[in-house]
């Protein structure tokens, strides 16, 4: 069973981290231009969807088919913005170096 340490974090908030003396879990997440992205992907496939679906009921004149569009539309976006897919990890952050306690730190609570 792993032991799970807690670490105080900059804003006083308690952290669990799943290795001793981790300060960050080891699970790489999105960069921030891989929000902007994401964002700009999300963005452009739920207009696209809602554009076409709009289109289509009104030429079938059904408001089903608009729904059901924007539907998919919607559920397509999430799959492919919502995962951290390595397409959004291009640019990793660079953290700074831990500091060890007792050097001129202020005690964590």
């Amino acid at each position: 069973m792993r032991m799970l340490q807690a670490v105080a974090s900059p804003a006083g908030r308690t952290q669990r981290s799943p290795r001793a003396g981790s300060p960050v879990p080891n699970r790489p997440g999105m960069d921030f231009e891989g929000q902007k992205l994401a964002e700009r992907l999300f963005k452009a496939i739920i207009l696209a969807s809602a554009a076409i679906g709009f289109v289509s009921g009104y030429v079938a004149e059904q408001f089903c088919w608009t729904l059901s569009i924007l539907a998919v539309g919607v559920v397509g976006s999430c799959l492919l913005v919502l995962p951290a897919w390595p397409l959004y990890r291009q640019h990793p952050l660079k953290w700074l170096p831990a500091r060890e306690p007792g050097r001129g730190n202020p005690p964590a609570r």
